[in-house]
């Protein structure tokens, strides 16, 4: 209860927002509070790989950068992914200030989710991309010694021996998506731009560390820098905001009231908060030890969905159930391990 009380909360405080915004549309207050939860669900279930992934950052993070997390972080989440992100695109997109961009979202819904989807060219490609990277560089980590899946997980480590060899697949990859993907040719460059801002973000992201390199220090102390202050929290935000692309979009199925998505989005994003440091206080991933590993296949798994994404259309049902399937098939195989450990 101690972990999940904000999110409890914050729940109690969307439901009821929702209540009294629903009763000023014709759906009706106990409508919008169906909503919410479905919402709340679905963004829980599409980013629960994303809390074991953020659980392996944070643990490492001191205690002051945690809290930062769970505050200013979650602000940011809810406010600045789930609900201005949004409107900047939009605004983007259709030459509008972001004043008349808000009013639309609230009194033209069906015109601002037509914008925010013609858009998702660009979006899948940025965040397909910036996932796609912290997949294959944890894959292709030469240093780690404990393969989940054996002989596959083993030979793309060997890979990582190669300098930027992750970066280089990433680009073949948006490269060839880019010449043969039937698009028209402005979505073909969105798609190029936006792939290679992913990319270059990533990059920009994990490589903060050296702005605490200090040859007296040693690579230890760097990485510690990295993981405890800003270079920490600002990967923990941004990989959130890679998680949050397709929700977002993909809620405009469920409705088009953007104070629905954003109170439902909310819910799950503190809840995936919640879970995180529940992770983390409970040394979780110490004890499951390929659960790291699962998440990580889990994010391969929604990169390219997300690129997939940009020429078909995939239920979030089944990115939902992608996810929770590794992490599960990752938990059995970690308590075999530790069984195997435990007997010899």
């Amino acid at each position: 209860m101690k972990t999940f009380g904000y999110s409890i909360l914050v729940t109690i405080i969307c439901v009821v927002t929702a209540f009294y915004w629903g009763q000023q549309t014709p759906a009706g207050g106990l409508a919008a509070v169906f909503l919410v939860l479905i919402l709340g669900v679905m963004e829980v279930s599409l980013s629960f790989d994303n809390a074991v992934v953020n659980a392996s950052v944070l643990k490492e993070m001191d205690a002051k950068w945690q809290q930062i997390f769970l505050t200013v972080g979650i602000l940011i989440a809810v406010f600045g992914m789930r609900l201005l992100f949004p409107i900047v695109i939009v605004a983007i997109a259709s030459g509008q200030g972001m004043i008349e961009v808000t009013a639309m979202a609230l009194q033209q819904p069906e015109q601002y989710a037509k914008y925010l989807t013609d858009s998702h060219v660009g979006i899948s490609a940025f965040g397909g991309m910036f996932l796609l990277l912290v997949f294959l560089y944890f894959m292709m980590n030469a240093e780690k010694e404990l393969h989940w899946l054996g002989a596959i997980e083993e030979r793309l480590s060997r890979l990582g021996k190669l300098d930027a060899i992750e970066v280089m697949i990433a680009l073949v990859i948006l490269f060839l998506l880019q010449a043969f993907l039937p698009l028209e040719p402005a979505q073909q460059i969105s798609l190029l731009v936006a792939g290679v801002g992913g990319v270059i973000l990533y990059v920009a992201v994990s490589s903060l560390d050296s702005l605490f390199e200090n040859e007296e220090e040693g690579a230890a102390m760097v990485e510690t820098a990295k993981r405890s202050g800003i270079a920490g929290f600002l990967y923990l935000e941004i990989l959130d905001a890679s998680f949050s692309f397709d929700g977002v979009i993909g809620a405009f199925a469920i409705t088009r009231d953007v104070v629905i998505i954003m109170l439902g989005l909310a819910i799950g994003a503190m809840f995936v908060r919640s879970l995180t440091v529940y992770l983390v206080n409970k040394g979780t991933l110490d004890e499951y030890v390929f659960l790291e590993h699962g998440a990580h296949w889990a994010i391969g798994a929604l990169a390219g969905i997300m690129l997939a994404s940009i020429v078909m259309h995939i239920p979030e049902v089944i990115t939902g159930l992608i996810g929770v399937a590794f992490i599960a098939f990752a938990l059995v195989s970690s308590m075999r391990y530790k069984k195997l450990q435990a007997v010899k």
